[in-house]
C-alpha cells in the first residue's frame, strides 16, 4: 500500500486547522489499516525553534504509523488559468503519497497553470487542491470531490460554502473560483476567473 500524507499549515510557529487534520489522519489509519488508536498530532508534531515565524508546509509521511515529519517553507503557486480535463477510473479518497494520476494529468494541460478534473461528467478537483465557485452571491463547492479536504470539511461546516452539483455546462453559472487546501486559507487566496 501507499504512504499517505497529512499537509499541516504551519503560520508564525502554530498548526492550523489541527482538528481537522487529526480525524482525517485517524480516520485514514482506521479505514485502511483497521487501526483504532486515536493519536492527537498536536501532541506528536514537535515545532523546531529553528523555524521562528514565517509560512511553512509540516508534511507527515505514514502508513499504520507516523514515518516523516519534515518543515518546509511554503510559497503558493499563482493560478490563473484551469484546464478542464477528463478522467472517470481516478481514485484519490485518501491522500497518498503517490500522485502519478495527476502527473499525467497536468501533462495534458497544455498552457494552462492547472487542471481541473472531470469525473462521470462532474467537477471535481484541481491538481492539487478543492475548489469554490462563486455566483457573485455565495461560494459554492462541488459535492464530487477527489479528496474531501481539510479547508474543504472546515468551511463547509462554518457555513461559509455550501455544497451542490457541479457539470462542465453548469460552469457557465458562477464568475470566479478560488482553489482551497491547507494551505490556501479562503479569505486570502486569490480568484481565478472562469472562463470555460
Amino acid at each position: 500500500m501507499c504512504r499517505l500524507i497529512e499537509s499541516i499549515k504551519l503560520q508564525n510557529g502554530l498548526l492550523q486547522n489541527i482538528e481537522w487534520h487529526n480525524k482525517r489522519f485517524n480516520e485514514a489509519r482506521k479505514e485502511l489499516f483497521g487501526i483504532d488508536d486515536h493519536v492527537d498530532l498536536k501532541q506528536v508534531v514537535i515545532v523546531p525553534n529553528t523555524l521562528g515565524d514565517g509560512l511553512y508546509k509540516c508534511r507527515i509521511l505514514f502508513e499504520r504509523q507516523i514515518e516523516v515529519v519534515e518543515f518546509q517553507p511554503y510559497t503558493a503557486r499563482c493560478v490563473r488559468s484551469l484546464q478542464l480535463l477528463e478522467c472517470d477510473n481516478i481514485d484519490y479518497e485518501y491522500k497518498y503519497e503517490n500522485r502519478l494520476v495527476f502527473d499525467k494529468l497536468m501533462a495534458m494541460k497544455g498552457d494552462a497553470d492547472d487542471i481541473l478534473v472531470v469525473k462521470n461528467g462532474h467537477i471535481t478537483d484541481t491538481s492539487y487542491s478543492n475548489i469554490v465557485f462563486s455566483d457573485g452571491k455565495k461560494w459554492i463547492t462541488p459535492d464530487t470531490w477527489l479528496l474531501n479536504g481539510t479547508q474543504r470539511q472546515h468551511l463547509l461546516a462554518e457555513g461559509i460554502i455550501t455544497e451542490a452539483n457541479i457539470t462542465p455546462s453548469s460552469l457557465k453559472h458562477y464568475k470566479w473560483a478560488k482553489p482551497i487546501n491547507a494551505m490556501l486559507d479562503f479569505e486570502t487566496t486569490p480568484l481565478v476567473e472562469i472562463l470555460f
